[in-house]
């Protein structure tokens, strides 16, 4: 089994490199509109962000901003296969224009030029990102009407490419049974609320690229691919920035390619595939192990299990678990700055394998 990853400088508004119809899974994070880190971002691509924001017109620029962001959209839509997800990640901005504080909904207008590319919009996630600020209150404090709430939570806009993708091949069918969930993982991570995604500061060395970054948590990329795509499928970020869903598809098995138009962030993509496999087997290894903590707890409770995987022998709650597979990676091919390649044992982690015996209808 062997996984390939393309790194594009380029801009995703027209992804000639790839086929239509050819893309399992999109996840990402654009810059966020209205937020003024990312206001250049917007200049530097039309002319008509600048003007709308030296004459403080609000409105004109968020709509600005968004016309910069709606050619990739429909792009994503483009690419994907039938059936194919897209998982878009955005907060909404909070600014003060001509001295008038407003919310500028990101989310809402993303969803808007969706809906008219045709995409079926799906239930979204919120995961709380929550501020770091000792005061939870903003505007006027402790006195009525003029305060508003902290923003601490982003969205994961959920669209799908027409109906339900469909799996025909008896191979496809298998495949799919092998990149199939935990029970209890499945219970968790399909809720439409997130606590348990903590954001977290990037570890990047170019304090500029620092500043310019709104990279998501690796956790976040790697919990959407393992719920929206099937081992071998490609995974694509059009705003790839430090490469997270990059090392997050290879970890989980599947191919990706990325476009980033912000060259500060080349030599850390780039060094992706010289860590990828030990990143790799250290979440494989966290996700058996909480799986093995979840069958020690049900156990001492008195639960019982009806099933046992396959491959592993341990137990498992339902019969789609059976054939569940997490493949390690034992070798990233590093091809240049932009290519890596990564190849993956087929073997079960031998310190998670228990005999059949043992762990079936304990």
């Amino acid at each position: 089994m062997k996984t390939t990853h393309r790194i594009f400088f380029a801009n995703a508004k027209r992804m000639d490199d790839i086929p239509s119809n050819s893309i399992g899974l999109v996840v990402t994070s654009p810059p966020y509109p209205m937020i003024e880190m990312w206001d250049e971002v917007f200049e530097r691509q039309h002319s008509s962000v600048c003007k709308a924001l030296i004459r403080k017109n609000g409105i004109q620029s968020f709509e600005n901003m968004h016309k910069v962001l709606d050619p990739v959209w429909a792009e994503v839509h483009r690419v994907l296969l039938p059936g194919g997800f897209a998982c878009i990640n955005i907060g909404d901005a909070t600014r003060t224009v001509r001295e008038h504080f407003a919310l500028y909904p990101n989310h809402m207008r993303i969803l808007k030029t969706a809906v008219e590319l045709g995409f079926t919009v799906l239930p979204c996630i919120l995961w709380r990102k929550q501020t770091n600020a000792p005061n939870k209150f903003m505007g006027s404090g402790m006195l009525p009407a003029g305060a508003y709430v902290t923003l601490e939570h982003e969205y994961i806009l959920v669209l799908r490419k027409g109906g339900k993708r469909i799996f025909r091949r008896q191979s496809e069918k298998e495949n799919r049974h092998e990149s199939a969930l935990f029970w209890e993982e499945r219970n968790r991570w399909f809720s439409d609320v997130w606590f348990d995604v903590k954001g977290t500061p990037q570890a990047l060395n170019d304090k500029d690229a620092r500043k310019r970054s709104g990279a998501f948590p690796f956790a976040l990329a790697y919990r959407l691919i393992n719920m929206y795509s099937v081992k071998h499928d490609t995974v694509l970020d059009p705003f790839l920035g430090t490469g997270t869903t990059t090392a997050a598809a290879a970890a989980a098995g599947r191919s990706s390619i990325g476009y980033e138009i912000d060259t500060a962030f080349k030599t850390l993509v780039a060094g992706i595939g010289d860590v990828v496999v030990d990143v790799s087997r250290r979440v494989i290894t966290r996700r058996l192990s909480a799986h093995m903590d979840f069958v020690a707890a049900r156990r001492e409770a008195g639960g019982s299990f009806k099933h046992c995987n396959r491959h592993y022998g341990f137990p498992v709650i339902t019969a789609q678990e059976k054939n569940l597979l997490l493949n390690d990676p034992v070798q990233a091919e590093v091809r240049d700055g932009r290519t890596f390649a990564v190849v993956y044992s087929r073997r079960p982690q031998p310190e998670f394998c228990n005999h059949p015996d043992e762990s079936a209808g304990a």
